[in-house]
């Protein structure tokens, strides 16, 4: 018997209601008292969803073979083959499928409410690394914020605008540009050495979160600075003949850390109502690439893109070979790590601090 028009509607809508649910159910448990409203990220390419793809810089991806296995194969801007962290973890806390840029030209009204993302691809603590790549610096960042705060009080309010901004989850993730590019490669500050340049970098990264905390965010997770000295790219560069991970980049991001650590645990101290907390993805991810077959991975030392030893950006173009199967490399490009790696960590980072950011 053919369906009536009403019933034909109901059903569609039923439908519909079915598929959001679904797309947006929680992963994560939370206790019942404690929500996280949105997730709000800075910093670089990790966790930039295509702020850089309208900038006049070679650092962006908004063109395949990026986003081959990201919703229907679309390049986005997004620094990977699919999802980068952020998206991850809108996803495993149901709050919505994707964590969209704050520059994307389509972001609805109705996309501020549950997080957007600031950060830009090759940016980082030193002012001069955004600079040098013609990209978005931190600074930049949080006046993007400040008028982001704005605009939801014009959509939802003051009240709420409040509750969200105490209550979301902030992302902070930088440093492996500043090590990789600003210090090595480009060697663009020669008057310092590894332990003052670092220095440098935490004064940056210390004064951001205190701004950070100063503009109402309460919730934040700053991100170590990676292996840098393991990714493809720097073991072409400075890992040698037979491409070891570099080891004075991996020297700097470990003396970076340890005095982020204790930079953070020192800013909590003394900001009341914080929840600001260290996460450590540098040995997780190290783990993951010294012990890659163990993680059902087969190719750690290049990337899925070209001979994947140098290409990143627009060097990783649809003129580029690409492997046929993302999922058994570690990495995408050069530089990133496939959506499957990310999974990977997001699940480690989420079981050993979540309890600490409510």
């Amino acid at each position: 018997m053919a369906l009536t028009h009403l019933t034909r509607s109901s059903l569609v809508i039923l439908l519909i209601v079915f598929a959001l649910w679904h797309t947006t159910k929680a992963l994560v448990k939370l206790p019942p008292n404690v929500t996280f409203p949105a997730i709000i990220a800075f910093g670089d390419s990790i966790v930039d969803s295509g702020n850089n793809n309208d900038l006049k810089t070679l650092v962006k991806c908004n063109f395949s073979p990026y986003g081959k296995d990201f919703d229907g194969g679309v390049p986005t801007g997004r620094f990977c083959n699919g999802k980068i962290p952020t998206d991850i973890l809108v996803e495993e806390f149901g709050i919505k499928e994707y964590l969209p840029a704050y520059l994307d030209p389509n972001l609805k009204s109705s996309d501020l409410p549950t997080g957007v993302c600031f950060a830009s691809g090759a940016s980082g603590y030193d002012p001069l690394t955004p600079k040098i790549a013609s990209v978005i610096p931190l600074s930049s960042q949080l006046d993007m914020f400040k008028e982001y705060i704005g605009r939801l009080k014009g959509i939802v309010g003051e009240s709420r605008t409040n509750f969200i901004i105490a209550n979301s989850l902030y992302v902070v993730v930088a440093g492996s540009d500043d090590i990789a590019n600003t210090y090595f490669v480009v060697h663009a500050r020669p008057e310092y050495d590894i332990p003052a340049y670092t220095d440098l970098m935490l004064n940056s990264a210390s004064n951001f979160v205190k701004e950070l905390y100063k503009l109402g965010a309460r919730r934040m997770a700053v991100l170590s600075a990676p292996p840098i000295g393991c990714v493809p790219s720097q073991r072409t560069l400075a890992g040698g003949l037979v491409r070891q991970c570099a080891d004075k980049y991996n020297y700097a991001a470990k003396l970076f850390n340890s005095k982020l650590s204790k930079e953070i645990d020192n800013i909590k101290r003394n900001s009341p109502d914080s929840r600001i907390v260290y996460i450590d993805v540098y040995n997780p991810l190290l783990d993951i690439i010294l012990n890659y077959q163990k993680y059902g991975y087969e190719v750690v030392d290049r990337g899925c893109c070209g001979s994947g030893k140098l290409e990143v950006a627009v060097l990783c173009n649809p003129l580029d070979a690409t492997c046929p199967n993302a999922s058994k490399y570690v990495f995408w490009d050069s530089y990133h790590p496939t959506e499957g790696v990310y999974r990977i960590l997001i699940n480690q980072v989420l079981e050993k601090y979540l309890s600490q950011l409510y």
